[in-house]
C-alpha cells in the first residue's frame, strides 16, 4: 500500500462499542442528534384527531413524561372535548406531577376564506382564538402555554433558492377592495429605464398605478361626452318645450326635437352615471391614499359640500344638473392632483396586520377578563407552519409576535394601563414556538442547513416554546429527532438560552399513526435517544443514545465486532478449550483433551 493510502486509510464504525466513564459524552449509534435534552425537558403530544383525551392523557403520563401537550388541530376536535375532561386532566395533572400546555386549532388569523377577506370573518377569528384559551385554561389554570400558526390559508410566494440568491417567482396580492387574493408572476422587465430586477412592490405599484389612471380616464370620458350631449341637446330641447308651455306651434323639425331630446337623455344620463364614478373614486381614494392626500381630498369635500346637499335635495332638477357638472369638473382636478391609492397590496403585508391584530386584541381580552378574577393568563406562542405556508419563516414570525404585541399595548394603553406595564406584560403573554421540523421543508426550495439555521437568528429573541419534529426537508413528515436531516444541535445554540428553557414538544404523529409499520410504539423512547437524554434522574451520564451499548455484557456475547462464532473458528485463549478444561465448547468427547483415545 502507497504511502498516502496508508494516511487515508481508516477503519470506523465497526465496533460501536459500551457506554464508558471515561467518555461520557461521547454517543453511539447514528440516531444522536448531537444536541442533549434532559427528559423533563422533553414532552409528547396526545393524538390530534383524538378528543377523548383523558384517558390518553392517563396512559401519556405512565411513559414517565413530566409534560403533556393537549392538540387539537381541527376545531372540530377542540368542540367535541367536553369542559368536564379538561378539569380532570387538571386534576389528574396535580396528582401525577406532569405539566399541560395546548395547541390550538388551526385557525386563519387574517380573517381570510375561500371567498376573501372581510372584517367579519376576521373579528370571527379573533373570538375563536380568544375562546380557546379561555375553555383550556380549565386544564391548567397556572401556566398554560396556548400555540397557534401564523396562518392557515394561504402557501407561501414561490422562492427560488439559487447561488445567486432567493429568486421569486410569484407574489400574493390582496385586492383591498373585494378582498380577493391572487397571484401574480415576476418577471424582468426589458424597456429602457425600467428596474429589471424582480420586485413585487414594483409590480403592485404598477397595478395601482393602472388601476387608478384607467378609473379617473373613464371618468374623465364619461364626463366628457355628457356634458357634449347636453351642450348640443339642451338649447333646442329647451326652446321646443318654452314654446309649448306659451302654446305656440314649434316651427323646428320634430325629428330634430326627438334627436336632441335623445341626445339630452344621454347627456342626463352620462352625468349621473359620471357622478356615481366620482364617489366611489373618492371613497376609494380616501380610504386607501396616502395620508397627504387626505387633505387635498378634504378640501375638495368642503367646497362641494353645499352642492352635494342640494343634489340630495332635488336629484332631477336643473339646478343639479349643473351642479354635477361642476362637482365633476372640480373632482377629475383633484384626482389629477394625488398619487394613486394602494387599492392592491402585498397579501403579506395586509394579512400580516390583520392576523397581529386578531392575536394581539385576543391575548388582552383573556388578560383582562383572567386579571379580574385574579387568575394567571394563558401565554401565546405564534408558531411557524410548514414551510410551503404563508408566514413560515423566521421573520414572519417575529414580526407577526411584534405587531400582536404592539396590538396588545395599544389596547391596553386605552384602558388605562401605562406605557411600561402594557409591554411587560404583552412580552410575558405573547412569544413564538418554533417548529424545527417546519422551517427545515425549506430545502426543498433549494435552501441549504446554514439557511434554516440563519432563519433561527432571526426568531431567536420571541422563542417560548419549541416542537421537535424530524423530516428529510420535503414532505411535512413527523419523525422522532434524529431520523432525518434537521439540524437540531445547530438550531438549538442558535436558540441559546431561550431554547434551552423552553419546554420542547415530541412532535412525531407519523411515528406511529401513517405510514410506519403498526406496533411501531410511541415516540417518546427513541426521542430520547434522538436528544441523548440521560438515563437516571440526576441528570448525568449514561445516557439513552448509550442504551445499546450498556446492554452489551449482558447479550452481546464478544461484542458486534468479535461475535463468539469468530472465536471458535480462528481460535483464541480458551474459548475453544472444552469446558473440562474452562473452554466453552461442550463435552470434548474423544478429543486429545478428553482423557480418551481418539477414533
Amino acid at each position: 500500500m502507497a504511502e498516502a493510502e496508508k494516511k487515508s486509510y481508516t477503519i470506523s464504525d465497526i465496533y460501536q462499542g459500551g457506554y464508558s466513564s471515561l467518555d461520557p459524552e461521547k454517543g453511539y449509534g447514528n440516531i444522536f442528534t448531537g444536541y442533549r435534552a434532559n427528559i423533563n425537558q422533553l414532552a409528547i403530544t396526545t393524538n390530534p384527531s383524538n378528543a377523548a383525551i383523558l384517558k390518553e392523557f392517563s396512559d401519556k403520563a405512565n411513559l414517565g413524561v413530566e409534560h403533556i401537550e393537549i392538540e387539537a388541530l381541527d376545531p372540530k376536535v377542540f368542540d367535541a372535548m367536553p369542559k368536564q375532561q379538561l378539569k380532570e386532566i387538571n386534576r389528574l395533572s396535580k396528582l401525577t406531577g406532569v405539566g399541560i400546555s395546548f395547541h390550538g386549532p388551526l385557525i386563519e388569523p387574517s380573517g381570510m376564506t375561500q371567498h376573501g377577506w372581510n372584517e367579519a370573518s376576521r373579528k370571527a377569528a379573533e373570538r375563536q382564538i380568544q375562546e380557546s384559551m379561555e375553555r383550556i385554561h380549565e386544564a391548567n389554570p397556572e401556566d398554560m402555554v396556548v400555540n397557534f400558526h401564523t396562518s392557515n390559508f394561504l402557501p407561501s410566494a414561490e422562492i427560488s433558492k439559487t447561488k445567486e440568491g432567493e429568486q421569486p417567482q410569484s407574489g400574493l396580492i390582496v385586492d383591498t377592495q373585494r378582498g380577493s387574493v391572487n397571484i401574480i408572476p415576476l418577471k424582468e422587465r426589458y424597456f429602457p429605464g425600467e428596474n429589471r430586477e424582480v420586485n413585487l412592490k414594483e409590480e403592485i405599484k404598477r397595478l395601482n398605478e393602472e388601476t387608478w389612471n384607467e378609473g379617473v380616464r373613464h371618468l374623465a370620458y364619461n364626463g366628457d361626452r355628457a356634458i357634449s350631449y347636453l351642450a348640443q341637446g339642451t338649447p333646442l330641447a329647451k326652446i321646443a318645450e318654452a314654446e309649448k308651455k306659451e302654446g305656440k306651434e314649434f316651427s323646428g323639425s320634430e325629428e330634430l326635437v326627438a334627436r336632441k331630446k335623445a341626445e339630452y337623455n344621454a347627456g342626463v344620463a352620462l352625468l349621473n352615471d359620471s357622478y356615481r364614478q366620482l364617489k366611489q373614486l373618492y371613497e376609494l381614494s380616501y380610504k386607501s391614499g396616502a395620508e397627504q392626500d387626505k387633505k387635498i381630498l378634504e378640501g375638495f369635500a368642503k367646497r362641494i359640500e353645499s352642492y352635494a346637499k342640494r343634489i340630495e335635495e332635488k336629484p332631477s332638477s336643473d339646478e343639479s344638473i349643473m351642479l354635477r357638472e361642476k362637482i365633476l369638473e372640480d373632482g377629475l382636478d383633484t384626482f389629477n392632483k394625488i398619487s394613486p391609492p394602494q387599492i392592491v397590496q402585498s397579501a403579506d403585508e395586509f394579512m400580516m396586520k390583520k392576523s397581529s391584530e386578531s392575536f394581539g386584541n385576543a391575548a388582552f381580552n383573556v388578560y383582562k377578563k383572567f386579571s379580574k378574577e385574579k387568575k394567571n393568563a394563558p401565554i401565546m406562542v405564534i408558531e411557524n407552519p410548514p414551510a410551503n405556508q404563508q408566514f413560515s419563516r423566521g421573520e414572519d414570525v417575529a414580526n407577526m409576535v411584534k405587531g400582536a404585541r404592539e396590538q396588545f399595548v395599544e389596547r391596553a394603553l386605552k384602558e388605562g394601563f401605562s406605557r411600561g406595564e402594557a409591554e411587560r406584560q404583552a412580552e410575558k403573554l405573547i412569544g413564538a414556538t418554533w417548529d424545527v421540523g417546519h422551517i427545515n421543508m425549506l430545502r426543498k426550495q433549494g435552501f441549504e442547513e446554514k439557511d434554516i439555521i440563519k432563519e433561527t437568528e432571526k426568531i431567536a429573541p420571541f422563542v417560548k416554546h419549541i416542537h421537535l419534529s424530524d423530516n428529510f426537508g420535503f414532505e411535512h413528515t413527523e419523525l422522532p429527532m434524529g431520523m432525518g436531516n434537521v439540524p437540531l444541535k445547530e438550531i438549538m445554540e442558535k436558540l441559546g438560552k431561550k431554547g434551552f428553557e423552553a419546554k420542547k414538544i415530541i412532535e412525531a404523529g407519523d411515528w406511529w399513526t401513517k405510514h410506519l409499520p403498526q406496533g411501531a410504539g410511541q415516540p417518546f423512547v427513541p426521542s430520547l435517544e434522538g436528544m441523548g437524554s440521560p438515563i437516571y434522574g440526576m441528570k448525568m451520564a449514561p445516557y439513552w443514545n448509550q442504551a445499546l451499548g450498556l446492554t452489551q455484557g449482558y447479550f452481546g456475547g464478544y461484542g458486534q465486532m468479535l461475535p463468539q462464532g469468530n472465536y471458535e473458528i480462528f481460535g483464541a485463549g480458551f474459548s475453544q478449550l472444552p469446558a473440562e478444561l474452562g473452554g466453552q465448547r461442550p463435552g470434548a468427547q474423544g478429543s486429545r483433551m478428553s482423557g480418551k483415545p481418539m477414533e
